[in-house]
């Protein structure tokens, strides 16, 4: 008899990718939503710039994005994986979480859909906030958000009930500030206030870094202040 395979594989095409001002991983929020000042815009491939594609949109006001983690992508999987807000420390079935290595990468995010535009050379493109990606992600899909059918106030959030999660006293001082554009300040402060840290590291004297909006933001946190000491300007997009 001959052996069949373990499972079908059908391509899936890239039909945009979102610019945020997240260059590395590091400092993205873990999920959409937490963060509505963050702005992205979502920019479609030649393929997928006809505007009929989005008739209709403008009368949604989230969406979902399904996308590809483009940064994990591995050749193997595995069964279990050890979520970072449990520590580390302990391991979960990776479809009880939404860790990126999974056996297909691909994520799932709720965003705000703040504007569609038409620009020359790019046609339609898509202003949202709220999004946990990182620059240049590649979007997979978009489907409309349905509060009737999407929103679910009496579930159950399982293991993730059981982590305490708080934010950050955000301490920016002023000189420091004044080198982050101004209407990127409101989003890096509530970035930094939702702990960027693993939560396997909680020394006082460690200095942790984060690139966003093309500025290297160094920071130390002791108890639940987090305080920023060092603004300069970070590594030029390739």
């Amino acid at each position: 008899m001959k052996e069949q395979t373990s499972a079908e594989e059908f391509p899936v095409k890239i039909i945009a990718r979102i610019h945020t001002d997240f260059s590395t991983k590091f400092g993205v929020p873990r999920q959409s939503g937490l963060v509505d000042a963050l702005r992205g815009e979502i920019v479609f491939e030649p393929d997928y710039r006809n505007p009929d594609a989005l008739r209709g949109i403008q009368g949604f006001s989230h969406l979902w994005l399904i996308w590809q983690f483009s940064k994990a992508i591995r050749t193997s999987w595995s069964p279990t994986v050890r979520p970072p807000r449990l520590g580390g420390n302990e391991t979960m079935g990776v479809f009880a979480t939404r860790s990126p290595y999974r056996p297909n990468p691909i994520g799932l995010s709720v965003v705000k859909l703040v504007s569609v535009e038409s620009r020359p050379g790019t046609g339609p493109v898509l202003a949202v906030s709220g999004a946990d990606l990182m620059d240049g992600t590649p979007i997979l899909d978009i489907k409309p958000y349905l509060p009737y059918a999407d929103c679910h106030p009496e579930a159950t959030g399982g293991f993730t009930d059981q982590v305490v999660r708080r934010t950050l006293e955000v301490d920016f001082p002023e000189p420091l500030l004044e080198r982050i554009p101004p209407e990127k300040r409101e989003a890096l402060i509530g970035v930094l206030a939702q702990d960027p840290r693993p939560a396997y590291q909680r020394d006082p004297d460690r200095r942790y870094g984060l690139t966003f909006a093309g500025r290297d933001v160094r920071f130390t946190v002791a108890g639940d202040t987090l305080t920023v000491v060092e603004v300069v300007p970070g590594p030029e997009k390739e």
